[in-house]
């Protein structure tokens, strides 16, 4: 069965109308409206153990909602959820000891406790066993590289020490399925790294399930093979991260560096769209010419010393999503 389903789910809120001026105040005092908001509207899905899946979707999409109600957090105003066949608003503690949550700009660590402290009053939290606490923490510290600073206060830590310390907190009790919302928000590029790696091998070493929630596009190219897109809180797609790229990926940049920075008048089947002295930028729609061929038409006209393909950007492929849209008005599975 899978370990999260979701059935034709909607929340809606009602936010109180307030008019501005003198008479608007008075107006506010004496009766009130509300407009209705749906954040989430009528989305499904299901989610297999063991899956790393991505859920992207600009700010207001519904995202950090649809977690909300999957961790319990907020009762639905319709539709089915279930994770791991609980229901999450009536089951919380229940499924508590069964999920881990990191919010990438929030933590769960006590500010002023050294981490380790932290990480062992979170073992009396959960009730984890001693031996399993010592020997989970032997490998979170080894994986995430966490030893030069357990000692280290909470509020002394980096942005990246402390989101590693998260994840560590987060997994320590053994969950089933792992919430991350934008945990490499801020990050640098090694930190980012390491996160990546170690998502990675739990997720193929202890079989977690992910549900990942990110503006970076690139996390969901290194460790997702399905995404699911979401919009003014109706799912949008549902499918693999290859095969969205190859449906509205439809163009490629060849990279070219030339023995020389000489006047370049281009070629014909591709569009300079960059240039930097001898590198130039040329993006090329796949289906009309082969990287091969370009490749060959450039090198009959000019020494090139160097060159590279480069792929569209799941970031540029989901803008054109939410331009243009899947067309239909069901989510589809490429």
């Amino acid at each position: 069965m899978p370990i999260v389903e979701v059935a034709d789910l909607r929340k809606t809120f009602y936010l109180a109308r307030h008019h501005r001026g003198f008479f608007g105040a008075f107006r506010n005092l004496a009766t009130r409206s509300y407009r209705e908001v749906r954040a989430v509207d009528g989305i499904s899905f299901q989610v297999e153990r063991g899956e790393m899946v991505g859920y992207v979707g600009p700010n207001g999409a519904g995202k950090s909602t649809t977690i909300k109600m999957l961790t319990g957090i907020l009762v639905p105003t319709s539709g089915r959820v279930e994770v791991a066949g609980l229901i999450p608003s009536r089951q919380r503690r229940e499924l508590a000891r069964r999920i881990g949550v990191v919010f990438g700009q929030r933590t769960q660590l006590w500010w002023d406790l050294p981490l380790i402290e932290s990480l062992e009053l979170l073992r009396h939290i959960y009730r984890v066993p001693e031996k399993r606490h010592r020997a989970n923490l032997a490998t979170f510290a080894e994986l995430l590289g966490l030893e030069a600073f357990l000692d280290t206060p909470v509020r002394q830590l980096s942005l990246g020490q402390r989101m590693r310390g998260d994840l560590a907190a987060a997994l320590l009790h053994d969950p089933e399925i792992l919430y991350l919302d934008e945990p490499t928000i801020g990050l640098d590029v090694v930190a980012k790294q390491r996160i990546r790696e170690f998502l990675i091998r739990i997720n193929r070493e202890a079989q977690t399930t992910v549900l990942l929630t990110t503006h970076d596009m690139s996390d969901i190219a290194h460790l997702c093979q399905r995404m699911l897109i979401i919009d003014h809180g109706r799912l949008l797609y549902d499918g693999g991260v290859a095969a969205i790229r190859e449906r509205f990926g439809t163009t490629r940049t060849l990279v070219v560096d030339l023995e020389e920075d000489e006047e370049f008048a281009g070629v014909p089947s591709a569009e300079m769209v960059r240039e930097d002295g001898p590198r130039k930028w040329l993006r090329f729609q796949r289906e009309a010419i082969s990287a091969a061929e370009l490749v060959a038409q450039v090198a009959a006209r000019y020494r090139i010393r160097d060159l590279t393909i480069e792929e569209p950007e799941i970031e540029e492929i989901v803008r054109r999503i939410y331009l243009e849209g899947i067309g239909g008005d069901q989510p589809s599975a490429v």
